[in-house]
């Protein structure tokens, strides 16, 4: 048990923090994942949904040519594959619970591929799906070990949202890196706006792209020197971010991805906060506490499940059942749609209403109906109700 108890956990969302300004890291974060989950081999990769070009990708050490080989395969030849790409975000998806021992051996994929390298099972989470990015994270494992724990897929599912935030925040960055060492003079050149905050939320620098975002107070602005978006929701839950994100890597969570902070009307924005530890390469930036990157990009248009999550910490789940709701549908239709039970949706009911200080169905549609548009841009609530 303790091989995956806090203290690891804490130092690897560092590391996976720290690869947000020195990609060169995540080969270093993957090696470190698979010794702890005693695995073969971890991979990642950021893609782009529109013509499937790599964002980034990087693998723990592990067979060049047979890693070239893997990826002549369909999506639909490799068992289990395709659960994990259409189904939650930041749910670790076991082959084995996918498939039985025996359909898996009998796979072509399994007996061309994984055999022969002593390999058994893998367990696969999406840790980003937006407009135009998906996200895949894989760690697959030796023939003679047992099959991957509850246990283990739970730490997974604790990595994920860590690794959706610095992927997301370095695909922002892109080819303009910020080094160890270098301050204003970096952020000063970057094309992303980025404000440097206090755990409070006191704007402690901001770039000059930020720092002109901040004078026009359209997306953003600086109320009595603390960092203030455009409705008391999302401003509340920006400093929640924040504040998490000063305390501990670890504490943030999915707070503060995917965080919309444009109003209808405006082009789709959106902040993503990054701590900046003490002892990690991100002190540099210290005094400040967490960097707040705004996204004005396609990728800025989170799904609203996605929105429902960060704003009030709910999982997959609650956050499909608070949509169906919104669209006005009664608990037998609710569950009937989700294909789940009464007694489930009932327990997911109670959840929401404590999580969004609610207490009746008519209180979340009226919830829905207050973000909808900022969210949606455009789109209906039946459409949007759908989308994964």
């Amino acid at each position: 048990m303790s091989r995956l108890g806090d203290e690891i956990l804490s130092s690897i969302i560092g590391d996976i923090y720290d690869c947000a300004l020195s990609p060169e890291g995540w080969t270093g974060v993957m090696t470190r994942i698979t010794s702890t989950i005693d695995a073969a081999y971890t991979t990642i990769a950021l893609t782009s949904v529109t013509d499937s070009r790599g964002r980034f990708a990087a693998q723990s050490p592990w067979d060049a040519e047979q890693l070239r080989a893997l990826q002549d395969y369909e999506l639909d030849a490799i068992p289990g594959l395709r659960a994990a790409v259409i189904g939650d975000i930041d749910l670790p998806q076991r082959t084995l619970s996918l498939v039985s021992e025996g359909e898996l051996e009998q796979s072509a994929f399994f007996q061309e591929w994984a055999k022969p390298q002593g390999l058994r099972e893998a367990c696969t989470t999406k840790f980003v799906h937006t407009a135009d990015r998906i996200g895949l994270f894989s760690t697959t494992t030796w023939a003679n070990r047992p099959p991957i724990s509850a246990e283990e897929q739970r730490f997974l599912a604790l990595l994920s949202p860590h690794l959706r935030r610095a992927s997301l925040i370095g695909d922002l960055l892109d080819q303009t890196r910020v080094t160890t060492g270098m301050y204003r003079g970096v952020l000063d050149s970057l094309a992303v706006p980025v404000i440097l905050t206090g755990a409070d939320g006191a704007v402690l620098h901001a770039n000059a792209h930020a720092a002109k975002l901040l004078d026009e107070r359209i997306l953003l602005r600086s109320r009595n020197g603390v960092l203030q978006a455009q409705t008391p929701m999302v401003s509340r839950a920006l400093l929640e971010a924040i504040a998490a994100a000063a305390h501990a890597d670890a504490l943030l969570g999915s707070r503060g991805i995917g965080l919309p902070i444009s109003t209808p009307g405006q082009s789709p924005a959106v902040a993503y906060i990054l701590p900046l530890s003490e002892g990690t390469a991100r002190a540099a930036f210290r005094p400040a506490c967490a960097a707040v990157f705004i996204s004005t990009t396609i990728s800025a248009s989170p799904p609203p499940e996605e929105v429902l999550i960060t704003l009030y910490d709910l999982t997959p789940a609650e956050a499909r059942v608070v949509l169906q709701i919104g669209r006005g549908l009664s608990a037998a239709q609710c569950a009937a749609t989700l294909a789940i039970s009464e007694n489930t949706l009932k327990t997911h009911l109670g959840r929401v209403y404590a999580k969004t200080s609610t207490a009746r169905q008519a209180d979340l549609v009226a919830l829905v109906s207050t973000i909808a548009s900022p969210i949606m841009h455009g789109m209906s609530l039946a459409t949007s109700a759908n989308t994964t």
